[in-house]
């Protein structure tokens, strides 16, 4: 017995060796971490047209935040997420194997920092003294320090508190906060006793531009290429009919109640907030502003302002090893 326990492991192990990389590739699953980013990707998750085009089983799994979508990613139990600009180049610096395939969205003006009715804030300079809540790593986070630096105000001065979107909103109610920057559904939530100061959009077009994107585990991408290829086809595919068919995403519209059911954002929300952001083309994405270049800017701006907060340990020296345009460009079939 003791004799067949030890050898036989060893016959197994040369027989499985052979077969692992066949096994990987054999093994149709997939976990892809989403968020509550209101996109059209929701009505691909809702369809289910992924699956029947792939034959692949997806696991979808919902996460608070892209801090949390990396660390599921790194431990392995996650092969594709969802992460904005700051957690996606925390996850490269790192070191983790990952490769930013698609951009979700450019944030434009799906972001801001608003800021509470009565507070007495108008304008950067008066957050000196007040408590203000983001989610830290956040792309949100990176602009509302982006913007105290270039206003000239000491971060060190302003009560900053590390908040998940939920705990924003609760604490928003309860009258805890003068101020937050986030994302919808919170974003509308706290528009009503409140206002918008800086957005997105008008940072970014200070130098400091953020995105949600796509990463996957980079030897799970190699083994799996054509379940890549069309993944981004029908992410191109749902951002074209978004794009064409605007007036039509209506509240009463079952891919606006696709997008409310997977973020658990109200209906009533979704048609405005969608407006916000831009949903690149194939061809943008392949192009300088993002895939092509404009990522890799992004991701080396944000990573020194990361490496400046301390959350990471090194700015790695070329962020395009982190970003690719392969399977982008294989749906374009070139």
């Amino acid at each position: 017995m003791h004799l067949f326990r030890t050898a036989f492991p060893m016959i197994a192990a040369l027989a499985l060796a052979s077969a692992g990389s066949a096994f990987a590739q054999a093994k149709k699953e997939v976990t892809f971490a989403h968020q509550d980013m209101l996109v059209p990707l929701r009505t691909v998750m809702e369809s289910g047209e992924l699956e029947k085009a792939t034959g692949y089983k997806i696991n979808w799994r919902m996460f608070g935040g892209g801090g949390d979508v990396i660390k599921a990613m790194a431990s392995g139990d996650v092969q594709i997420g969802e992460a904005g600009s700051s957690p996606i180049v925390a996850a490269a610096s790192q070191g983790q194997d990952v490769k930013l395939f698609w951009i979700l969205d450019d944030i434009a003006d799906a972001e801001a920092l608003i800021v509470r009715n009565g507070t007495g804030i108008n304008g950067i300079k008066d957050l000196k003294g007040k408590k203000v809540a983001t989610p830290f790593v956040s792309t949100a986070h990176y602009q509302l320090m982006a913007i105290m630096k270039v206003s000239g105000v000491d971060a060190k001065g302003v009560n900053v508190m590390n908040m998940r979107p939920p705990e924003i909103a609760a604490a928003w109610e309860r009258g805890d906060i003068d101020a937050a920057f986030i994302w919808d559904p919170v974003l509308t939530k706290i528009k009503a006793n409140g206002k918008v100061i800086e957005s997105s959009k008008t940072i970014g077009a200070k130098g400091f531009p953020t995105f949600d994107g796509l990463i996957v585990n980079a030897k799970w991408a190699a083994e799996h290429e054509a379940f890549m290829v069309e993944l981004v086809k029908q992410l191109a595919k749902v951002d074209e009919k978004y794009r064409a068919n605007k007036a039509k995403w209506t509240v009463d519209s079952p891919e606006v109640k696709a997008v409310a059911k997977w973020t658990k954002a109200d209906a009533k929300d979704v048609p405005a907030t969608m407006a916000l952001y831009t949903f690149p083309t194939l061809a943008e994405q392949a192009g300088p502003t993002w895939l092509g270049g404009g990522a890799v800017k992004a991701m080396t701006s944000t990573a020194a302002f990361l490496k400046e907060q301390g959350r990471i340990q090194e700015v790695k020296p070329n962020y395009g090893a982190f970003v690719t345009d392969a399977y982008v460009k294989k749906a374009m079939g070139k």
